[in-house]
C-alpha cells in the first residue's frame, strides 16, 4: 500500500496535465463532430455516449493514478454517468469511497491528496461533481435524500478498492426499501411533470426533464432496479413486466431521445437540455431533415417542424409505455391491491382504473374501444386506464380505420362521450394519450404535434386546442366559478355543453395545411355534424362558432367599441343572442388556452363590453348615441356628487368636450376625469393622475396638458423608459385646444409596489411634458430568442375610415421594448396626432390600430413615405 504521506513520483515519458488534457479535448471533439454527423442512426448513440464515458474514466484513473490515492479508497461513478452513458456536456458526477477508519483519521495528507485529485480534474478537463464519504456516511445520507439515493442506485466502479465498492453496493441494497422508494420515486416524478404543466407538447420542451423525456424511462428503470425486477428493458421483459413488442418500442424511443438530446449538447457547445426555437433547425439539420412539402399540404415543413413532430410523437409514446411499466410495477409490488372487480362481461375495475378482461376485447369487439372512454365518464372512482387495458389500445390502433369511423354504433358512442356530464376533458386527454382521439377523429390525427409558428401560442395545436376545451368545460363547474365569473353566469343558462366542446376541437383543427385554418375547420366540422345526425340549428351554430372564432378578439381589440357603426355592424355578423353567447364563451376559452402571458383582465374587459354592447343591439335597442351619452352624463354626476364635488363644478371642463369624448369613456371614468381635471381647466401645466385600474390589472394613467402633435409620442417615450408597456391608450383633444388622453398601462412587480409606481407616474411624467425639447432617439434592446427564430414579417396598412374624417393605421410586427414609441416618434415626426389607440399584445407579437389624422395624410407620396418609414423601423434589422 501506497503510503498517504507519500508524494507521487511522475516518470520522465508520463504525459504533463496540458497533455492530457489536450488529448481528452480531441478525443471529445471527434465524438462530437459524429454526433453532427447525419448519419449517425439512433441505435449507434449508445456506442458514442458510451465511448464519451470511457475517455472520462480513462483519464480519472490517470489522474487517480497521479494523486497516489491511497489502496484502500475506490473512486465510483454515480448518477448519469453510472450508466456509462455520458452525454458530451453532462456533469460527471464521482463518490470517492473510503474505509471508515480512514475517513475518520483525520489525516492532513489524505485530504490534500483528495483535493489535489478533485482540483486535477478540472484542470484537465472534467467538469466533475465530487464528494467523499465513507459507507456509513452514504447510507446515512442517502436515507435522507432521495437524489442521492436514486445517484448511488447507478454506481459503477471506475478504479479502486473492489471489495469496499462490493460492500458498500450490497448494504446498500439491504438498506433499501422497494415500497417507499417506489412511491417516493412517483411523487418526484409528478413534482417533475407539474413543472412543465404535465404536458410534453410546449413548443420548446425539456427533452431530459418534461413529461414523456428521458427522465421518464430513467424513473422507470430505477424504479424496477429499486424493487429488484430488473436494470433493463429485456430484463423487465423477461420477468414478463413487458412484452417484447414494448421492449422494442422502449428501447427505440429511448434511443431516439438519447439521440436528440446528445445532438442538442453538440451543437449547442454546453449542456442544454431544452429544445429551444433557435436550436431546433440546428438540431434538425444534424438529423439530416430539410424543408419538405408532404403530400396534401400547400406549405413547406420546416426542418425543425419535422424534428419536432418525431420528438412529440416519441414523447406521446413514452408516455403511454411508462404508464404501462409503472402499473405493471406497482401491481408486481401490491398484488393484493389490484384484485379485478366486474363490471360487466368487458370490463374489471382495477384499483381504479379500467381493466379489459382479456387481452384480444378490442380485436373481438372494436366497439369496446370508445365504450372504455364512455365508462371512464362514468365512474368518478376511476383514475385512468390499467396497464393491461394501455397494451391492448396500444396495440390496436390499427383497427381504427375509415370503417371504424363510419360505423354508426361508434359514431353514438363518441357523441355519448361528449355529451356526459363530467369527465370530458380527462376523457379527451387519455384518448389523445392512447391515440384514439386522432384515430377516430381523422382530421385531429394532423394536427397532433403541429408547432404553431404566430409567437403567442406555447403549446402544440392539439395540446391548444384540448386546453380550449377544458377551459369551456369549467365555464359549466361550479368549482371554477371565481375564475370566470361572467362566463360562469353565461354557461349556467346555456342547454347544450357539447355544442361548444364540438366548437373547441375543431376551432384549430384546419392549422398547418395552408389557407385559412377557420374555413378549414368550418368544412371539415360541418362533415363532422352531418356524419353524426347532429341537428340542423346545432349543426349551423357549432359551424358559425369554428368559422368566426377569431371575430370577437379581432373586433374587441382593433376596433373602435364607442362608435356605434362597430357594434351594428358586428350584431349584425352573430345575427342572434345564442350565438353571441356561444362566440363569446368560445373566444375567452380560445386566448386563455394560448399561453398564460395573452390573457390579461384588459382583454378581459374589452370582450365583456364587446358582448353587451352588441347584445344590446341583438335586444333590439338601435343605437342611440345621445341617449347612451345622457345616461354616462347622468351616472357621473352621482359619482361626484358622492365624491362632494362642488355644484356644477364639471361645467367649465364638459363644455370643452365633444359627443366622441363622452362616448369612448364610461361614467366611472368621466367622473375620475372631472375630480382632477375640473379645477385645471386652462392650466398651462400638465395633470397628471394615476389610480389602480378598474379593469383590475395595471394602472389608468389620465394626462391633461396643452395639445401638441409630439404628445402622444412623448408619453409613450416616457413609459418605455420607466419601463411600463401600454396596453390601450384613449387619446381626446377637447375645443380648447388641451389633450385629455388615458393610458392603461402595467409594469413587473405592480402588484406589490403600484402606489409608489403612481406616485412616481405622477411626478416624474408630469415633469417630462414640462421639460419638452427634442424627442429622444429610441433605446436600441435585445430581441427575444423567440422572436428571432420565428420572425414575423411587419405589415403596415393605411387607409381612411369609412366616414373619411380620419385614417385607421394598422400595424402587425414582433413586438419588442419600445416598439410603441418607435411607432408614436415617427408618427410625430410627420405631424400626425393620435385621436386612439389600440394596443394588442399576442405573446411575442402586436396588432396595433390607431385612429390618426393630419394634413400629410392628403398627400399619396407623403403616406406612402410614412407607411415605408414605418416597414423600416418595425423591422428586427433596424
Amino acid at each position: 500500500m501506497t503510503s498517504p504521506a507519500s508524494h507521487p513520483t511522475l516518470s520522465p515519458d508520463e504525459p504533463s496535465l496540458e497533455q492530457l488534457r489536450e488529448r481528452y479535448r480531441e478525443d471529445k471533439a471527434r465524438q462530437i463532430a459524429l454526433l453532427k454527423n447525419s448519419a449517425l442512426g439512433r441505435r449507434s448513440v449508445r456506442g458514442v455516449l458510451h465511448h464519451f464515458s470511457e475517455l472520462a474514466d480513462g483519464l480519472l484513473r490517470k489522474l487517480w493514478q497521479r494523486a497516489d490515492i491511497p489502496a484502500q479508497a475506490a473512486l465510483v461513478a454515480v448518477g448519469g454517468f453510472g450508466r456509462a452513458q455520458l452525454f458530451p456536456y453532462s456533469d460527471i458526477d464521482v463518490l470517492v469511497l473510503l474505509p471508515t477508519e480512514l475517513q475518520q483519521s483525520g489525516n492532513e495528507a489524505l485530504t490534500q491528496r483528495m483535493e489535489q485529485f478533485i482540483s486535477s480534474c478540472w484542470d484537465a478537463g472534467l467538469e466533475i461533481g465530487s464528494s467523499v464519504r465513507s459507507i456509513e456516511e452514504c447510507l446515512q445520507d442517502a436515507a435522507e435524500d432521495l437524489t442521492l439515493q436514486t445517484a448511488m442506485l447507478e454506481s459503477r466502479r471506475i478504479c479502486g478498492n473492489a471489495a469496499l465498492f462490493d460492500d458498500y453496493q450490497s448494504r446498500y441494497r439491504a438498506q433499501l426499501d422497494p415500497q417507499a422508494f417506489v412511491e417516493s420515486k412517483l411523487l418526484e416524478m409528478r413534482q417533475r411533470h407539474a413543472k412543465h404543466d404535465f404536458t410534453p407538447y410546449a413548443l420548446e420542451p425539456n427533452c431530459k426533464e418534461s413529461p414523456g423525456g428521458l427522465r421518464d424511462l430513467h424513473t422507470m428503470l430505477w424504479l424496477a432496479k429499486g424493487a429488484g425486477f430488473g436494470n433493463s428493458w429485456r430484463e423487465l421483459a423477461e420477468k414478463g413486466l413487458i412484452t417484447p413488442f414494448e421492449e422494442q418500442q422502449l428501447d427505440a424511443n429511448e434511443a431516439l431521445l438519447s439521440l436528440i438530446r446528445a445532438r442538442l449538447h453538440a451543437v449547442a457547445g454546453r449542456h442544454e437540455d431544452r429544445l429551444v426555437f433557435d436550436l431546433q433547425t440546428t438540431v434538425a439539420e444534424a438529423f439530416g431533415y430539410s424543408s419538405t412539402t408532404p403530400e396534401g399540404k400547400k406549405l413547406a415543413m420546416r426542418a425543425s417542424e419535422t424534428l419536432m413532430r418525431h420528438y412529440y410523437w416519441a414523447a406521446k409514446a413514452v408516455t403511454q409505455l411508462c404508464q404501462i411499466v409503472r402499473m405493471s410495477i406497482e401491481e408486481r409490488l401490491n398484488p393484493s391491491s389490484y384484485e379485478p372487480i366486474a363490471l360487466n362481461e368487458r370490463f374489471y375495475e382495477k384499483a381504479g382504473t379500467i381493466e379489459v378482461a382479456s387481452d384480444d376485447l378490442y380485436e373481438r369487439e372494436p366497439h369496446a374501444i370508445l365504450e372504455t372512454f364512455l365508462m371512464y365518464e362514468h365512474n368518478e372512482g376511476f383514475t385512468g386506464l390499467s396497464s393491461r387495458t394501455l397494451r391492448a389500445l396500444y396495440g390496436t390502433r390499427d383497427l381504427m380505420d375509415a370503417a371504424f369511423r363510419r360505423d354508426p354504433v361508434n359514431r353514438a358512442t363518441f357523441m355519448k362521450i361528449l355529451q356526459q356530464p363530467r369527465g370530458i376533458t380527462h376523457a379527451m386527454r387519455l384518448m389523445n394519450q392512447t391515440s384514439v382521439l386522432g384515430r377516430y377523429l381523422w382530421p385531429f390525427r394532423r394536427i397532433v404535434g403541429q408547432m404553431q409558428h404566430d409567437l403567442f401560442h406555447v403549446y402544440t395545436v392539439d395540446q391548444h386546442i384540448l386546453m380550449v376545451l377544458r377551459n369551456v368545460r369549467r365555464f359549466f363547474m361550479a368549482e371554477h366559478a371565481h375564475e370566470y365569473p361572467f362566463c360562469s353566469q353565461l354557461a349556467g343558462g346555456w342547454d347544450k355543453p357539447w355544442i361548444l366542446y364540438v366548437a373547441a376541437l375543431f376551432h384549430d383543427i384546419g392549422k398547418g395545411r395552408g389557407g385559412d385554418h377557420s374555413v378549414i375547420g368550418a368544412v371539415e366540422v360541418k362533415r363532422f355534424c352531418r356524419a353524426h345526425g347532429i341537428a340542423k340549428a346545432d349543426a349551423e351554430l357549432i359551424e358559425f362558432l369554428v368559422r368566426e372564432h377569431l371575430t370577437m378578439s379581432q373586433v374587441a381589440q382593433k376596433q373602435d367599441l364607442s362608435d356605434p357603426e362597430v357594434i351594428k355592424a358586428f350584431a349584425e355578423r352573430v345575427g342572434n343572442e345564442r350565438h353571441l353567447t356561444a362566440l363569446y364563451l368560445l373566444t375567452v376559452a380560445d386566448i386563455r388556452g394560448t399561453s398564460p402571458k395573452v390573457w390579461s383582465a384588459w382583454k378581459g374587459k374589452l370582450l365583456e363590453d364587446t358582448y353587451r354592447l352588441t347584445l344590446r343591439v341583438l335586444g333590439g335597442r338601435a343605437p342611440d348615441a345621445a341617449a347612451e351619452i345622457e345616461a354616462r352624463k347622468r351616472e357621473a354626476l352621482v359619482q361626484l356628487a358622492l365624491s362632494a364635488q362642488p355644484f356644477e363644478s364639471h361645467k367649465k371642463l364638459w363644455e370643452t368636450l365633444d359627443v366622441s369624448y363622452f362616448m369612448r369613456h364610461e361614467a366611472a371614468d368621466i367622473a375620475w376625469h372631472t375630480r382632477h381635471i375640473s379645477r385645471h381647466v386652462g392650466s398651462d401645466k400638465p395633470v397628471v393622475r394615476a389610480r389602480r385600474s378598474l379593469a383590475g390589472e395595471g394602472l389608468q394613467v389620465l394626462v391633461y396638458a396643452p395639445d401638441q402633435a409630439d404628445l402622444f409620442a412623448r408619453i409613450c417615450g416616457y413609459f418605455d423608459r420607466a419601463g411600463f408597456s401600454i396596453l390601450d391608450a384613449r387619446v381626446h383633444t377637447a375645443h380648447n385646444g388641451y389633450a385629455l388622453d388615458t393610458f392603461q398601462v402595467i409594469a413587473p412587480a405592480m402588484q406589490e409596489q403600484y402606489r409608489e409606481l403612481m406616485h412616481m407616474i405622477e411626478s416624474d411624467l408630469a415633469q417630462t411634458l414640462v421639460r419638452g425639447g427634442p424627442l429622444p432617439e429610441p433605446s436600441r434592446r435585445r430581441i427575444s430568442r423567440r422572436v428571432k427564430s420565428f420572425p414575423f414579417a411587419p405589415r403596415v396598412l393605411l387607409r381612411p375610415d369609412e366616414k373619411a374624417q380620419h385614417w385607421l393605421l394598422a400595424i402587425s410586427a414582433s413586438d419588442r421594448a419600445g416598439l410603441l414609441y418607435i411607432i408614436a416618434r415617427i408618427l410625430a415626426q410627420h405631424g400626425l396626432s393620435v385621436q386612439l389607440a389600440k394596443i394588442s399584445t399576442l405573446g411575442e407579437r402586436v396588432e396595433d390600430t390607431f385612429l390618426i389624422e393630419g394634413a400629410e395624410l392628403q398627400d399619396n407620396q407623403q403616406q406612402l413615405r410614412i407607411e415605408t418609414e414605418l416597414l423600416k423601423a418595425l423591422s428586427l434589422n433596424a
